[in-house]
């Protein structure tokens, strides 16, 4: 095992959760650099997809800087929207952006704001069908096991709500293929490293470890196929399971209903 593998089961929580409180501050600014920009039209899809009622509930998991639930709250004034992470790095970034767009949201509603809470995808804090959709953005490939995350995002969802799922997919077997790869396995670290080295919120020169510009592509690579990922849906009880794929087959939006 090398240093940018994880170790397994709980290990592996304690490792991803570390490695995204290192590069929680430069986290928004590697999306948009490593997919082109093209993650903020997939989040925008992601909550279309959800087919949320005006005045509905919105659970994201993990939520990282919260960019997803910010769309659902731009798109859903009165909705009632809830990012949650076990990253508390991540969401602090995320409380920062609320108070920089604050001016952009409805006063009133609901809520007025995006609520963050922390909690773990495998055992999350809400009751039983108290959502009528549930998102997350690449959150899959990091959780210990993927059928508890996604029984416990069942769970919380009403019956006929939705769960959509943006997340990322090993390159398909196309001529392409090598060439992603070495995208993925080369190019992306090297990018990482030398677009999130800068201040950090102490003021600090940050440099993250390199292991986390590993990991992240290798997580990727070695994780389910989209087909794979629809059977896992059916398997937690999801119906009408379906995927999209996006930027060459790397990416897919997954939805399901419950």
């Amino acid at each position: 095992m090398n240093s940018s593998t994880p170790p397994p089961t709980a290990e592996k929580a304690a490792y991803v959760n570390q490695m995204f409180a290192g590069i929680a501050h430069r986290y928004d600014l590697l999306n948009r650099l490593m997919t082109g920009g093209q993650d903020v039209n997939w989040r925008r899809e992601v909550v279309a997809l959800c087919r949320l009622p005006a005045s509905g509930r919105l659970l994201d998991v993990g939520t990282g800087t919260g960019d997803i639930a910010y769309e659902a709250k731009r798109t859903h004034r009165d909705a009632e929207v809830i990012g949650c992470d076990f990253t508390f790095e991540m969401m602090e970034v995320g409380r920062r952006k609320r108070a920089i767009r604050s001016p952009r949201f409805p006063r009133g509603g609901r809520t007025g704001r995006v609520e963050f809470v922390q909690g773990d995808g495998l055992h999350l804090p809400f009751a039983d069908g108290y959502f009528d959709a549930v998102t997350s953005g690449f959150l899959l490939r990091n959780v210990t096991d993927v059928d508890i995350c996604l029984a416990e995002q069942r769970r919380v969802t009403r019956p006929g709500g939705r769960i959509v799922c943006l997340e990322t997919s090993p390159p398909p077997s196309t001529m392409l293929e090598p060439l992603l790869r070495f995208y993925m396995l080369r190019v992306i670290p090297v990018f990482g490293q030398l677009f999130s080295t800068g201040l950090g919120t102490d003021g600090k020169v940050f440099r993250p470890r390199d292991s986390a510009y590993r990991y992240l592509p290798q997580s990727t690579v070695a994780f389910l196929q989209p087909e794979e990922m629809a059977r896992q849906f059916e398997r937690a009880g999801f119906r009408h399971v379906y995927y999209v794929r996006k930027m060459m087959g790397t990416v897919a939006i997954h939805v399901g209903t419950a």
